[in-house]
């Protein structure tokens, strides 16, 4: 599984991006409680969900700064 890809996230509108940040961090509390619980999880799993809520909010950040701008 190769880490996500941003221009995917580029093709977003801000409604669905911001719907994508929630479910992000909420797949990466899923994850966080899973190891504090002692579940079984993917472990790289970590990594991807981190990188594609960086990305998310990279983009709306550029978003938001687009609107100021104009």
């Amino acid at each position: 599984m190769s880490l996500p890809k941003i221009s995917e996230i580029r093709n977003l509108s801000l409604e669905e991006l911001r719907l994508e940040i929630l479910s992000s961090k909420r797949e990466l509390f899923d994850l966080k409680f899973k190891r504090a619980t002692r579940q079984s999880f993917k472990s790289h799993l970590f990594k991807h969900t981190k990188c594609r809520v960086a990305q998310l909010l990279m983009v709306e950040k550029e978003y938001q700064e687009n609107i100021n701008n104009a």
